[in-house]
């Protein structure tokens, strides 16, 4: 099963039970979610396995590798955003910093049997839409995608919620993820993020480790590692031109910074992940 749609602004939409139909493809944002069985792969070097009734949201930032994909079945929903913009429709599906955001820690949803009747439904109207020809076809599928995003949201949410303080705290850890996305390369300590949020550094920290989440210093630092590996696999940048980019005063820097997080000095991750040039976004 393939289905897929490129309107003529290179906005790009597909619906498939094969994920390697879509790595070639940059810029994509994707719902992975399995109907039975279960699969395994790695997003940013960690092993991930999911299984019938799970749901993993990604961003065009993760490296995404299969392992095994031939025990279970299940979608790739996948979308840029030239064809939906997230960020853009934010105060109408709330999606941005709960399905999506630049951390390496990618959502991963499970959902009851009632969900995931709800998300079939979706899913199962949407070959129709994408086989129609008249001109109304790219409306339909938008709305289709972001009725499909709305439903994944407020199931997030809701599991969000289950292990969060409260719902504001939720709200503040959302916008805390978009301010991260805006500023990574400039703005590197929690104090600069408190402020822009009028809290205190303090407060931060104590309302995301009530919450079970990350502490706000990993999520800057694990945003600008997701970053700096993707320049590195995807770039023929040096490594002085990767720190200026990022925000740091010298190569030095950007040096322990990138072997404290990651384990590995900069020349043995290049060594392992050589330059991978990115294929451009067409139809196939």
């Amino acid at each position: 099963m393939k289905y897929t749609l490129q309107t003529p602004l290179q906005g790009y939409v597909s619906l498939c039970d094969s994920l390697e139909e879509s790595l070639p493809i940059k810029n994509l944002y994707r719902l992975i979610y399995v109907r039975e069985g279960g699969i395994s792969l790695e997003i940013d070097r960690v092993e991930t396995t999911l299984r019938k009734g799970e749901l993993i949201s990604v961003t065009p930032i993760h490296k995404i590798t299969p392992r095994d994909l031939t025990s279970g079945e299940y979608v790739v929903l996948a979308f840029n955003s030239d064809f939906y913009c997230i960020y853009s429709h934010t105060d109408d599906i709330s999606c941005s910093g709960v399905l999506f955001h630049g951390s390496s820690q990618s959502l991963r949803l499970e959902l009851n049997e009632e969900e995931c009747m709800r998300l079939n439904r979706i899913i199962e109207q949407m070959p129709e839409e994408f086989s129609d020809g008249d001109d109304l076809k790219e409306e339909m599928l938008r709305l289709q995608l972001k009725r499909l995003i709305i439903t994944c949201t407020r199931i997030a949410r809701e599991q969000i919620e289950a292990h969060a303080a409260s719902t504001k705290t939720d709200d503040l850890v959302r916008r805390y993820y978009l301010l991260v996305e805006e500023h990574f390369r400039t703005l590197h300590k929690v104090a600069d993020y408190a402020d822009l949020l009028h809290r205190s550094p303090k407060t931060l920290s104590n309302l995301f480790a009530e919450g079970g989440y990350p502490s706000p210093l990993r999520i800057i630092r694990e945003r600008i590692l997701s970053e700096a590996r993707r320049l590195m696999m995807h770039t023929t940048l040096r490594a002085k031109e990767i720190a200026t980019d990022l925000g740091f005063e010298d190569t030095a820097s950007f040096s322990r910074f990138f072997r404290t997080m990651s384990g590995q000095s900069i020349s043995d991750f290049r060594a392992e992940h050589p330059y991978q040039k990115q294929c451009p976004n067409t139809k196939e």
